[in-house]
């Protein structure tokens, strides 16, 4: 898989759109990241899973998916190794990240539309 085609795939799912964060492309639903292009190269992407999703991805596919190195990869950052994926396997990463970050949450959006803040959760009176 290439890195455009990874591109097509995630900005094929509901809302998605592509912005920048830290020097790499980014896919973002409602304002919060889903994935990644070019961590920690450009070879890789990054889906962002719960851990049980990474598990399970990476005792099926071990030659796709590796975690993420240090405290992101524990908490389910998944690097997927692009040359390896297909795009079914990698659409179903992609979307379960999706998911992930579509799901309804406590946490109100920030005023710019790039995720949460604790004041504006403060501020709507739910926090």
């Amino acid at each position: 898989m290439t890195p455009a085609a990874f591109a097509k795939l995630a900005l094929l799912l509901e809302g998605a759109i592509e912005g920048s964060h830290h020097g790499t492309k980014d896919f973002r639903a409602g304002g919060r990241i889903f994935a990644t292009l070019g961590y920690p190269d450009k070879d890789h992407a990054m889906v962002k899973l719960t851990p049980d999703q990474q598990r399970m991805l990476i005792e099926a596919e071990p030659a796709i998916f590796v975690p993420v190195k240090g405290k992101w990869g524990l908490g389910g950052a998944t690097n997927v190794r692009l040359k390896a994926a297909d795009a079914t396997t990698a659409k179903s990463a992609l979307t379960m990240a999706w998911q992930n970050v579509s799901a309804p949450s406590k946490r109100a959006a920030r005023p710019d539309g790039r995720g949460s803040s604790r004041s504006a959760v403060r501020r709507a009176g739910a926090g």
